[in-house]
Parts: C-alpha cells; sequence; structure tokens
C-alpha cells in the first residue's frame, strides 16, 4: 500500500484552460535511443468533451498507446537523458498535466483519470488477488475506508461487470481468470473510484468476437452510468464503429484525419484512412473479393519519410507533382469538424472516393 496522497494544490492556469474537459496540445513524446530519436508523437492536438467517446485508430506503432500513456502520466524519467523528451500541453478538467509533478499527476490517476491496459494478464500483478488489486486503488484515494468497506466495493465491482460469484472471485489471482474475465476486472479496476475519464487501449485484443462484443456493450452502458469520458484506443475501424463519437486516425506519430465518426466513415478524406477502411471485413454486403490491405509497412519512426509521412505506401502521391515527399500537409479543415491533413485538392479526393474507393468497400 502507498502513502496517502499530498493535498497539496495542482498546476492550474485558469488563463490558459480550454473549455473542453480535455485538450492536448501539440504533443510531442520523442525517445533517445542509440540509433536515433523515436518520434512517436510528433505534434497531436485533439479535444474531448465530457461525456463524448474519442475513437483513436491507426496501425501498430502509429503513436496511439503512447499518447494515451502520456495522458496518464506514465512515461518514466522524464527530463533525464535517457528518458523520454515530452513537450506540449495536456489538459484536464482544467489542469496542466505536462508541466505538473508526479505527485500532482499521481493524485489525478485512478480517481479523475483511469486507463483500461491493453493486455491485463501482464498489466495485473501475478502475486495479488484480483479484489486485492482493485481494493489498494480504492483505498489510495479513500484513506478513511475500511478494509471491509473496501472489500464489498470491490465485489460490487466485480458484480456489474459481469463476473459471476464475485464474493468467491474477488479471492481469485490473474491467472485464474480467462482472457474476457481478466479484461472485465481489468474494468472493475478502472471504475474503481468512478473517474471523470476512462481510457481503453485495446480492450478487445486477443478476444474472442462474442466477448468482443461484451467487452463493448459493458464500456457503453458504463459510460451512460457513470458520465465518463471516453477515450478507446484500437487499429479496428470496425470496433469503434457504433461506439465513437469522434474518430482521430494517427499515422506516424501525427493526426491524418479527425472527425464525426460518421463523417469518417461515410466520407473519409485521407487515402489511409480509406485502406483501413477497405481492410475492415463487412457483414452487410456480399462481396466475393478479398479485403484490400494497405500496401507496405509502417515506416520507422526514427527515419520518417520526408514530405508526408504516408507518401511511400500512397498509390495517389505521384499526382501531386512532388509535394508528397516535399511538404509535410497540414491538417486542414474539409468540412465543418472534420480535418485531414493530404496535400491532394478535395474535389480530387471526393471523386477518387466515389469513383474508385466506396465501391470496393
Amino acid at each position: 500500500m502507498t502513502d496517502t496522497p499530498s493535498t497539496e494544490p495542482l498546476v492550474d492556469l485558469a488563463k490558459d484552460a480550454p473549455s473542453e474537459f480535455l485538450a492536448v496540445r501539440d504533443l510531442r513524446v520523442h525517445f533517445p535511443t542509440d540509433d536515433g530519436v523515436v518520434k512517436s508523437v510528433d505534434g497531436l492536438s485533439f479535444t474531448l468533451e465530457r461525456g463524448k467517446t474519442l475513437g483513436i485508430v491507426g496501425e501498430s506503432g502509429s503513436g496511439k498507446s503512447v499518447t494515451s500513456l502520456s495522458v496518464m502520466g506514465l512515461h518514466r524519467n522524464v527530463g533525464k537523458k535517457s528518458g523520454p523528451r515530452i513537450s506540449g500541453e495536456i489538459w484536464l478538467d482544467g489542469k496542466e498535466l505536462v508541466g505538473a509533478s508526479p505527485e500532482e499527476v499521481r493524485r489525478l490517476r485512478g480517481q479523475k483519470m483511469a486507463m483500461i491496459f491493453q493486455d491485463p494478464l501482464t498489466a495485473m500483478h501475478p502475486f495479488y488477488s484480483v479484489g486485492h488489486q482493485i481494493i489498494e486503488g480504492y483505498r489510495q484515494h479513500h484513506p478513511d475506508a475500511k478494509k471491509q468497506q473496501a472489500r464489498d466495493h470491490a465485489i460490487q465491482l466485480l458484480d456489474r461487470v459481469g463476473i459471476p460469484q464475485p464474493d468467491k472471485r474477488v479471492d481469485s489471482y490473474p491467472h485464474e481468470f480467462s482472457g474476457g474475465m481478466r479484461q472485465r476486472a481489468m474494468i472493475a479496476m478502472a471504475l474503481a473510484n468512478d473517474p471523470s475519464l476512462l481510457i481503453a487501449d485495446e480492450p478487445t485484443t486477443a478476444l474472442d468476437v462474442t466477448v468482443q462484443a461484451q467487452i463493448l456493450d459493458l464500456i457503453r452502458d458504463l459510460q451512460k452510468e457513470f458520465g465518463s469520458s471516453v477515450i478507446i484506443i484500437t487499429h479496428d475501424l470496425g470496433v469503434v464503429a457504433e461506439l465513437a463519437d469522434d474518430i482521430l486516425v494517427m499515422y506516424g506519430g501525427k493526426c491524418v484525419e479527425k472527425g464525426p465518426a460518421a463523417d469518417l466513415f461515410d466520407k473519409p478524406e485521407h487515402p489511409y484512412t480509406w485502406g483501413l477502411l477497405g481492410s475492415m471485413p463487412r457483414i452487410d454486403r456480399d462481396l466475393q473479393d478479398r479485403l484490400i490491405p494497405v500496401k507496405g509497412s509502417p515506416p520507422s519512426l526514427i527515419n520518417l519519410p520526408s514530405g508526408c509521412a504516408f507518401n511511400p505506401r500512397c498509390p495517389y502521391a505521384e499526382r501531386n507533382e512532388g509535394r508528397c515527399t516535399s511538404e509535410v500537409p497540414e491538417l486542414v479543415e474539409a468540412a465543418p469538424g472534420h480535418r485531414a491533413a493530404c496535400h491532394l485538392p478535395a474535389e480530387t479526393r471526393h471523386r477518387i472516393f466515389a469513383e474508385e474507393i466506396a465501391p470496393r468497400l
């Protein structure tokens, strides 16, 4: 059990505080290595309103998880020679987190914001029971709670997330749970203190489709119950199709497209988003052809291609007379609330999507 949290005031720069519940401004997370600087997140900005859901999608290595860990303040050795270099701003309910001390962020972690990690088996401690780990997190932020009160709270949470016989399974260890039950237990742990922000980092990875649907339904129901803002991080657009209010597409540590979920599915603006949609199976159409993968591999975050990072994989890069390989595209508005970072003119993108992409989706 760790010490009782400090009661020192948090960093509060009210004059600069945004109106949104969560606002990330020009976030950069760089990791120095012997081979060079890994630019995992390089100038990312987004906002999230209270009670809304944001989906962050992209291939592995695009910077999604690094972004979530930055919001949670979980990058270690910040400022040291071997540690990550973090700049920009992360505002959570009027509090700036990048400039706050580790102690200040720790007071918010678990209470104001919580995270469902990608692999519960490695995220949960193998030496302690599931109930012990939920109880510890609860008592960290409720130091006056009695042991039995905290245990009853843990049992209620396990019951709420659908764990059978929670009064008995509260004493079980993580390895005694199935994959789906571990994910549910991880959700219970994250919800122990009714956080205002819940970050789910690929919560359905390695789960079968039935359990996957149950987990997503559970997150949706719990969001309605607790009124939390939710960030869903995934590589699968299908996971956030009905869950997210807005979607942010990441590639090479940057945002290449963001906007309302309906617009992003019906009128996507970036060739990379077209590729993600083309590689997603559809159950509402009788397609005879194979899924269309995005050719090539994600770029090295140490040696990113010049210009648009997606240009080596983009089938339309040659249409811009070298701009795609020489200029980094800016994230500009394509429609109200919908932005994309692509050198192709808007009318050209709309024609390509209508004539070449949409018929294959």
